[in-house]
């Protein structure tokens, strides 16, 4: 295969690191976490757990991806074979985000395509895919006057019976939904040309998809400002409630919101840092992406929840009472609010066209995980069957569309909720500790930190060793252990998931943890040895030594190649030389 690539330009892999990390949960899960966990004093551990868990992460894996300038499987295997199953873990869940995340990107298209109305088609219930239970509050929809018990607004209606045609359970299948199928296919195809050339397609598309949404979210604060009730949503959204910071609940949500974030452990950060220069100043980068994606988490909650105050002025309610997370607020309330605005449709338009933004720069480099990974690993196979990797990325992205079809069933909103909660937040804490432990402590946070002198003639901070030895691995155990604690059986609303669907979550959560004791299985059996222990002690032994050690008399060379490297005159090299033993040396 062809010499591995380099962003064109630091602003194009910072712009795509953002638009990885910046996502549909910072609007729709951070504010009603922030609203839930304690207001504005949820922001005190929100930041904490950024300073001691998310930052370090994030430089951890950007560091490991431009040194080994490998996706995480090849990554891990460098640093440490016995754990490469848990990089291989990470690559089965990006495949199994973008069979679903994608689907979201879809409805939003449904949605923005359905603006083009002379009024919004969710406002009323006289349309002929409107249930008998919807109601919106006149005279024809009403019980003696008033508002059935079991009724529903026009844009509950219209997401459930126009958008999903739900079926009553996960069991009912029904049919496809062809106008889903095709937008679909046309997102597929987006994606596939903003990645078909690597990071060179890749950098031009973030300058957009990443910077557009923030205009939308100013648009929409700045229209939310001027709403009547908007002083009592944003009240809502900050007002701090000091007591529930005893709540260990609060300190794990604050991390867990951290970590999905900022894509820790989903293999993007290694993958897209694999394909920047050898001495690129990492830690800068880390920075401003968690200060961005900080202050979008926050601009997001200021934008969403003055509209929301409106809405509930509206309606007569609390805010409590209309405030939702997931898809319920961006495909059922935000929709709603928008009703009572003038020039509705260009504010439904705007808003879901940036939802289209920020899932699909986070959906092409979940594919570049795929994709990255296969050419890493499989180059030869690649050049001889498929000859070029726009073709490789063809190959991904249809096989991607076809296992994502259940997801446009009338069934599929059953299967989006049941892929979310066993494959991202079930089974992601488990693949994150055993990434972090095979890094920081049998490569070790040492030598990791050797590793970043050598790129960037600087050693990190001890407050990051600290971090990646001690409470990074803590913190992440916690999480799973509190969260296995926690569990509870998927249901939706009145819904409960039937056995079988809740063994099928299990086995979709398993497919990607299985993959770490299967990794152990074939290093333990690829490696040297006469006997199985002495095989078991090779697998821990690190290629980095074995392809960069070199003897101590070689020291010389060594110290030029590092000056070479912290001058900069490596720059433009695509993969430099790696000779130092500093590299390789706690």
């Amino acid at each position: 295969m062809e010499e591995r690539q380099n962003w064109g330009k630091k602003m194009e892999f910072l712009l795509a690191t953002i638009g990885y990390a910046v996502g549909l949960g910072n609007v729709w899960r951070f504010p009603y976490l922030c609203f839930r966990s304690g207001g504005g004093a949820f922001l005190i551990p929100f930041f904490i757990m950024l300073i001691i868990c998310g930052i370090p992460l994030a430089y951890m894996e950007m560091a490991v991806g431009q040194y080994t300038r490998q996706g995480p499987v090849g990554a891990l295997s460098k640093l440490c074979p016995f754990f490469k199953g848990a990089g291989a873990a990470t690559v089965m869940i990006s495949f199994l985000f973008t069979t679903y995340y994608i689907v979201i990107i879809t409805w939003s298209c449904y949605y923005m395509f359905s603006c083009f109305t002379e009024t919004l088609p969710w406002m009323h219930c006289n349309h002929s895919w409107n249930s008998d239970h919807c109601w919106d509050g006149s005279l024809a929809n009403a019980t003696n006057g008033l508002q059935p018990n079991d009724s529903r607004s026009p844009t509950e209606d219209f997401f459930i019976e126009n958008v999903l045609q739900r079926s009553s359970g996960i069991d009912k299948q029904g049919v496809l939904r062809w106008e889903l199928v095709l937008i679909l296919l046309m997102c597929w195809i987006v994606v596939y040309f903003c990645i078909w050339k690597g990071p060179k397609s890749t950098g031009k598309v973030v300058y957009f998809t990443a910077t557009f949404p923030y205009i939308v979210l100013t648009i929409l604060l700045v229209r939310g400002l001027t709403l009547p009730g908007s002083e009592e949503g944003i009240n809502f959204f900050i007002k701090p409630r000091w007591e529930l910071l005893l709540d260990a609940k609060v300190w794990v949500n604050a991390a867990a919101q951290n970590f999905n974030s900022l894509g820790v452990a989903f293999g993007g950060l290694i993958t897209m840092s694999s394909y920047s220069k050898f001495n690129n100043k990492i830690v800068r980068d880390v920075l401003v992406l968690a200060v961005v994606d900080a202050f979008t988490c926050i601009l997001a909650g200021f934008a969403i929840f003055s509209i929301l105050g409106n809405l509930a002025l509206n309606q007569g309610k609390d805010v409590q009472d209309v405030v939702q997370e997931g898809p319920g607020l961006v495909f059922v309330i935000y929709p709603q609010a928008f009703n009572t605005m003038p020039v509705s449709q260009m504010f439904a338009f705007l808003f879901f066209f940036m939802l289209v933004c920020l899932g699909i720069d986070s959906q092409f480099a979940s594919v570049e995980v795929i994709v990255t990974t296969i050419q890493d690993h499989f180059s030869a196979q690649v050049e001889k069957y498929l000859k070029k990797k726009e073709i490789l990325v063809a190959v991904v992205c249809f096989v991607s569309f076809l296992f994502g079809l259940p997801n446009v069933t009338q069934a599929r909103f059953y299967f989006f909720q049941l892929l979310d909660y066993y494959a991202a937040a079930l089974s992601l804490m488990v693949l994150a500790f055993f990434e972090v432990i095979a890094i920081c402590w049998f490569y070790g946070a040492h030598r990791l930190a050797d590793n970043i002198r050598v790129m960037t003639g600087t050693k990190p901070n001890i407050f990051f060793i600290i971090c990646w030895f001690v409470l990074s691995p803590l913190l992440i155990g916690g999480i799973w252990i509190f969260s296995m604690i926690q569990y509870q059986s998927l249901s939706i609303a009145n819904y409960t998931y039937p056995d079988w669907a809740t063994g099928l979550g299990w086995i979709i959560a398993l497919l990607s943890v299985l993959c770490i004791p299967a990794g152990m299985a074939h290093a333990v059996y690829s490696a040297k040895g006469t006997n199985l222990i002495q095989k078991f002690i090779n697998s821990f032994h690190s290629k980095v030594e074995m392809e960069t050690g070199n003897p101590i008399n070689e020291k010389s060379e060594d110290d030029l190649v590092l000056t070479k490297v912290t001058t900069g005159q490596f720059a433009d090299q695509a993969d430099p030389p790696i000779k130092s033993k500093d590299c390789i040396r706690m």
